[in-house]
């Protein structure tokens, strides 16, 4: 596997509009004229200084150069034109630039980037001032004495769990910054609470079982890692606790973490009992305890099936867990990662879009490294796009949602909820191919990512493959069949049915839907069901269903209305149920 993937070293430059997202609330079409001149002034820069774009969303651009002399050289140009544009334009015409540069393994797919070069590219340009150039030490070492540059030490910086040495170019008309304390103090409490798996216990009095203990205790730590949700610690320092009577307190704080994962391994006969269990070390309290009773006739599966399971579990506790603590916590105290789960506890609430914004955007304020409050923006913001009461904001909303999805993947290439958001982004541009591309590769990092599996499962039916898409929506009902996203992956599955012309089905699931939900209900399952009723020959009550619709959308009166907001995937079918209900071309 690891043979078809392409590394390089690249010197990567990243930046980005500041305020972008209020100066389009502002006014949208002067931000856009302002933006598209900027940008001109850079695609010239790139082209005098050998850049390369190799990707866009909304107002981030990410170059390489060959360069760094070059790359230094283009950013420090690039914001001194700027500055002489806004001096000579109006004040709603002038815009701010933050850039970062790094020197870094990239992997390299198609015309694209990718990898931790990247990654820390966009920390430091989230670091960057308003108007700034901020480079990592790798990039300074190699320009320092070849250009007449001056450059102010920040010291080392947290950027995601990596310490980064960071310099910002010392520009006249900015401030001389000194954050390397207050950095590292923000990023340590900010950050998402760290998990440690100890070496499971063999309690069979059987030596040889002990390959077997720890290979369940490995793969735990592999799956765990896969989420992407908390740091997971390393096997080599979790093992030094093998075989040792530990105290839970003391290990949390040598290892730096908040929870840990522990457990047995019994083995009798052809069978085995395996116990796990999983602790708040700062609390000493059990969060959960778990056994499992298999039969020894494939061991490999019975290790796969436990750890699997054991790592689908750990993530959702600990965010519960974590969710209790900030409701007890005053909001004078919050940081970050608090106000994250703040949001993540209003959309799972189901409030409205504005509240859960404000929250992720007072995280992003504490610390614009986390990916996790990017990630629920567009999660939170995917639906307004959509909503017919939103129809004249579709595109500035559709600008916003590329640009945190991008961002969300920029900050964690490897996390399956940002390559979910950033296939999404594809498919609102209607770039199936990349779509699909993305979610195989969710889908792989974490084959038991319920989310991962639906939205692949919803990629595919862009290629009409109906039938496997099924399989895999099916696969994250079976995952999480009652946590917040199993009614979008019901609606999903909804959809597939009529696909498949499954009527029947996707008729007695919606009126489950219908029936829980009440006067509560999405306008746009009701028009699905004009059109199944319609499909199923029920034309009478397709009529009436098809008449209750119309009275909920006035704004809807022909065939040609509807497929202006129908599911592309399934216009064809529900257009043609919804003319055998009566309504007309």
């Amino acid at each position: 596997m690891n043979k078809d993937i392409e590394r390089k070293i690249a010197i990567i430059f990243v930046t980005d509009v500041v305020g972008f997202s209020k100066m389009m609330e502002k006014n949208e079409d002067e931000t856009l004229r302002s933006f598209r001149l900027c940008k001109e002034i850079l695609d010239n820069l790139f082209l005098e200084h050998s850049g390369r774009i190799f990707n866009t969303a909304g107002d981030s651009v990410l170059a390489e150069f060959q360069s760094a002399v070059s790359a230094v050289i283009c950013a420090k140009e690039f914001q001194k034109l700027i500055k002489q544009r806004n001096s000579n334009v109006e004040e709603v015409s002038q815009m701010q630039f933050r850039i970062g540069l790094n020197m870094g393994d990239v992997i390299v797919e198609g015309d694209n980037l990718y990898g931790d070069g990247v990654n820390v590219a966009a920390r430091l340009e989230a670091l960057s001032q308003a108007g700034g150039v901020c480079l990592s030490k790798s990039i300074m070492e190699f320009v320092n004495k070849k250009t007449d540059f001056a450059f102010n030490d920040l010291g080392e910086q947290l950027v995601k769990n990596t310490n980064v040495h960071a310099f910002d170019i010392i520009d006249p008309e900015l401030e001389k910054r000194s954050l390397a304390k207050k950095e590292k103090a923000n990023e340590d409490i900010s950050k998402p609470p760290a998990i440690a798996v100890l070496p499971f216990k063999n309690m069979s009095g059987d030596e040889e079982q002990e390959y077997f203990a720890d290979g369940i205790t490995e793969d735990i730590i592999t799956n765990l890692s896969l989420w992407k949700t908390f740091p997971v610690i390393s096997r080599n320092s979790s093992f030094t606790y093998k075989g040792k009577a530990v105290n839970m307190k003391e290990v949390a704080s040598e290892l730096g973490v908040k929870y840990i994962v522990e457990g047995s391994v019994r083995k009798g006969g052809n069978k085995v009992r395996i116990t796990a269990q999983l602790v708040d070390a700062n609390e000493d309290n059990h969060l959960w305890s778990k056994k499992w009773d298999r039969s020894l006739d494939d061991i490999f599966e019975v290790q796969d099936e436990v750890s699997s399971a054991i790592a689908a579990l750990v993530s959702p506790a600990v965010k519960g867990q974590e969710f209790e603590k900030v409701s007890k916590k005053q909001v004078k105290n919050m940081n970050a990662w608090d106000e994250y789960l703040r949001a993540l506890s209003a959309f799972n609430n189901g409030e409205p879009h504005n509240v859960v914004k404000e929250l992720c955007e007072n995280s992003i304020k504490l610390d614009s490294s986390l990916s996790d409050p990017f990630i629920l923006l567009c999660n939170s913001g995917y639906g307004t796009i959509f909503d017919h009461k939103n129809k004249d904001k579709r595109k500035e909303n559709e600008e916003i949602f590329h640009k945190n999805a991008q961002k969300a993947y920029e900050l964690d290439a490897e996390n399956p909820e940002a390559m979910i958001v950033l296939s999404r982004s594809f498919n609102i541009r209607k770039d199936y191919e990349q779509r699909v591309s993305l979610m195989e590769k969710a889908v792989k990092v974490n084959p038991n990512h319920a989310a991962a599996n639906f939205d692949y499962g919803m990629s595919l039916t862009n290629n009409n493959d109906f039938n496997k898409a099924k399989e895999f929506i099916n696969k994250s009902i079976e995952l999480s069949p009652t946590g917040p996203e199993a009614q979008a992956f019901k609606f999903g599955l909804r959809m597939v049915d009529i696909g498949l012309r499954n009527f029947d089905e996707a008729l007695k699931s919606i009126e489950e839907y219908m029936e829980k939900k009440g006067d509560d209900v999405n306008t746009g399952t009701i028009g699905f069901k004009a059109s199944i009723l319609g499909n199923l020959g029920r034309i009478d009550e397709a009529k009436l269903t098809l008449q209750k619709y119309l009275e909920l959308r006035p704004e809807i009166k022909t065939l040609k209305d509807y497929e202006s907001v129908a599911p592309t995937i399934i216009k064809d079918i529900l257009m043609e149920g919804l003319e055998k209900a009566g309504l007309p071309k």
